[in-house]
């Protein structure tokens, strides 16, 4: 069993912290393949956050092997696609399941997502850009522009002060910036 497979096995455990590295191991190539097929970011935005929604509630039917953990989530993000393209919007019904909000955000977040995903063929640009940024800017930035929470909810989650997040934020996107500029 490979490790997404690990991942999804440990949330169907128990583990809600297996499934947010699934997702945070998993977003940029999930962004990447949208916009590449889109060139929209805020549809882009929506199709990636139905997506790990769907994720989330199907994890527990998911039989790990075939197909691969990774495989089976391009499956889904194909289907929201294809379904999305058919209804002329993003169905959001496992957003709404889950009472999650719709993704928004600003038009220099959108800029930054769309620069990195584009500049790798698979996404890997964003994705390494992500893991270079350390721990705790890389999920102020994940919580802030991919969750769209509010800055006091976050300061209170990872008991630190507002002011402490949105410098983590304005770090974390400084360092993203600089890979767009030179990429390594």
């Amino acid at each position: 069993m490979g490790h997404e497979e690990d991942l999804l096995a440990q949330f169907v455990a128990g583990d809600p912290g297996a499934f947010v590295q699934f997702y945070r191991d998993h977003l940029a190539p999930i962004l990447a393949f949208f916009l590449r097929r889109t060139g929209d970011p805020e549809l882009t935005a929506d199709l990636t956050a139905e997506v790990f929604a769907a994720a989330l509630l199907a994890a527990p039917r998911y039989e790990p092997g075939e197909p691969p953990a990774l495989a089976w989530l391009y499956g889904i993000a194909a289907h929201k696609l294809a379904d999305s393209r058919r209804r002329g919007r993003v169905e959001d019904q496992a957003r709404r399941r889950l009472a999650l909000e719709p993704l928004v955000i600003d038009d220099d977040d959108l800029a930054r997502v769309e620069a990195l995903a584009s500049s790798g063929a698979d996404g890997t640009a964003l994705d390494l850009a992500m893991r270079s940024l350390p721990p705790e800017q890389r999920d102020a930035l994940l919580a802030r522009v991919v969750d769209e929470r509010p800055y006091a909810e976050i300061a209170k989650e990872m008991s630190c002060s507002e002011l402490v997040v949105r410098q983590r934020v304005s770090r974390g996107l400084r360092t993203l910036r600089s890979h767009i500029k030179e990429p390594r």
